[in-house]
């Protein structure tokens, strides 16, 4: 591409072998070619058969080639056949003399695994899940010499999951790769966590050694101090207290990160929480608590809401440590803290502020009667978060559970930029970047308001990236006549900005076609956008100037 003009020019640069079909190979379904740059000279591609290419650009027209490579045989029971098609997703530097590529590939699990997992449980297992492998290479190729051998990948870990990851990055920070899909990716030969259903036999009490079955029952054991449930955006924890118990007897203070909770009263076994530190973070100034006394039965209850600082995550605790208490799954055991606050939500809906809090409507005035529940439920796509160090294993730093996230936009494909998110709270989109160092996290840096409510109305959108900290795009995939548009919004800095520009462009159509992919590239330094339609390569520059 020239630099001062942008034209676009198309040679060979190298011409991978054609791949020799055969019974076997048939079996296999075949992925698209796919390829990643490590740097402006060193290139892996993917033939979409099973073979992976390290080509070193020497110049516009040409490119030399440093090894050809296929995934290790295994004699595993589950092993996949040795020309098992992949995809390569990522590549990157981890040291001054090592680099790692990232691969996704299908994994078929076996007939007699596949008849286990649904004798034995209602839930039936998928038959199909998608592998992640790390391949390690010298970084210094420019010293090798190629030959016709084929060799096999050095995977230095692998990783397994439900799909086809939705976005991989690498963190140079923290030496760590980050991996979101729609399930967790966890390691070969530890299975995902899921119920255990025992069978009837199983149901009937067995002694055990030295204990009689006719012995008196013993105790009940004791009942947690609180029963709590969660959703995509709020905690509600419910406290039993003696219905004898005053507002005037309670101290609830919420923060950022802890809970105190003191009730005035002589039983020790009330519960005292002092700066208690939460699992997570929470919005106090949207966060509050009520208090229903159930008239003249014993016990009322104390309940909790708390808005999650970041929608989505799913937490698995209250508290960052102490009781181990888990979360309440059954919707009818909060069914009187739900009927308790229904004068509250009514007050809410109808304008008027019954919490004092000044949260008015609770409704934007944008989405006001245009709302669609289901429509908006899908927007985006439901991600889990895993962090997998360099070498393989499990970052101490990171949680024990994967994140759960509603993705509405990654990083644009090419850019080198760190790992960011666009996820989706409510109708808005936050757009989270990674603090430097371990201890950091996820920052929110700004908001594209209403974001997820308008792309609900884009029936075709094929394509959602955001380039870091300027805006979002949304491609949609258009027809061969009519083509499609691309919808560009600008997001507006917290508290120094209330609005920001959007636009809209005409992408495809005509001889170019429908949009088939999308990749950004900086040239000059300026963003110039790539769109891959059916017919033409579409050149968009000085979209985001």
């Amino acid at each position: 591409m020239d630099r001062d003009t942008l034209q676009p020019s198309f040679a060979v640069i190298y011409n991978l072998p054609t791949p020799m079909q055969t019974p076997s190979s048939e079996t296999h379904q075949r992925e698209y070619p796919s390829l990643a740059f490590l740097d402006g000279q060193t290139l892996f591609v993917s033939d979409g058969y099973g073979m992976l290419y390290v080509l070193k650009v020497t110049s516009k027209d040409s490119a030399q080639l440093f090894g050809t490579y296929e995934l290790p045989s295994t004699s595993e029971p589950a092993a996949r056949d040795i020309s098992s098609p992949f995809r390569i997703h990522i590549a990157a530097k981890i040291s001054d003399g090592t680099a790692v590529v990232l691969l996704s590939s299908k994994h078929d699990k076996p007939q007699e695994e596949s008849d286990l997992s649904s004798s034995t449980s209602k839930r039936r297992t998928p038959t199909v899940e998608f592998d992640v492998f790390a391949a390690q290479f010298s970084a210094n190729m420019h010293t090798s010499e190629a030959d016709d051998k084929i060799s096999p990948l050095d995977i230095i870990w692998q990783r397994r999951g439900a799909d086809v990851p939705i976005y991989l990055a690498y963190d140079r920070h923290r030496n760590a790769f980050l991996l979101a899909g729609t399930s967790t990716y966890h390691h070969i030969g530890l299975a995902p966590s899921t119920p255990y259903e025992p069978s009837p036999d199983e149901l009937a009490p067995i002694p055990r050694a030295n204990e009689s079955a006719d012995a008196a029952p013993a105790a009940p054991p004791k009942p947690p101090p609180y029963a709590w449930t969660q959703d995509s955006e709020e905690l509600t924890v419910a406290f039993p207290l003696p219905s004898t118990t005053t507002k005037a007897d309670m101290t609830v203070h919420f923060s950022a990160q802890t809970l105190t909770l003191l009730i005035r009263s002589t039983d020790p076994e009330l519960p005292r929480y002092s700066a208690a530190r939460l699992w997570g973070g929470i919005a106090p100034a949207s966060s509050f608590w009520t208090w229903d006394a159930h008239g003249a039965q014993a016990y009322g209850v104390l309940t909790l809401h708390l808005e999650k600082q970041h929608a989505g995550t799913r937490w698995p605790a209250v508290f960052e440590a102490g009781a181990d208490v888990p979360e309440t799954l059954d919707p009818s055991e909060l069914y009187n803290i739900r009927e308790s606050l229904e004068k509250y939500t009514v007050a809410l809906q109808s304008g008027q502020d019954a919490s004092g809090l000044g949260l008015g409507a609770g409704v934007p005035s944008l989405a006001e009667g245009e709302r669609d529940d289901e429509a908006d439920a899908a927007v985006g796509r439901a991600a889990c978060l895993t962090w997998v160090r360099a070498d393989g294993g499990a970052p101490a730093w990171a949680r024990g559970d994967a994140e759960d996230v509603t993705v509405l936009a990654t990083p644009l494909p090419g850019l080198d930029a760190d790992a960011s998110l666009v996820v989706k709270h409510t109708i808005d989109g936050l757009y989270f970047t990674l603090s430097e160092g371990e201890g950091g996290g996820w920052t929110h840096a700004s908001t594209y308001h209403a974001v997820a409510f308008v792309l609900a109305s884009k029936r075709d959108t094929r394509f959602t990236y955001h380039v870091p900290d300027k805006a979002m795009l949304a491609f949609e995939g258009g027809t061969a006549d009519y083509g499609g548009n691309l919808y560009i919004y600008r997001h507006a800095r917290p508290k120094t900005s209330k609005w920001a520009k959007q636009g809209i462009l005409k992408v495809g159509g005509g001889a170019a076609g429908s949009l088939l992919g999308v990749g950004g590239a900086s040239v000059g330094g300026k963003l110039v956008v790539l769109c891959l339609c059916e017919g033409e390569l579409v050149i968009l520059r000085d979209i985001l100037d």
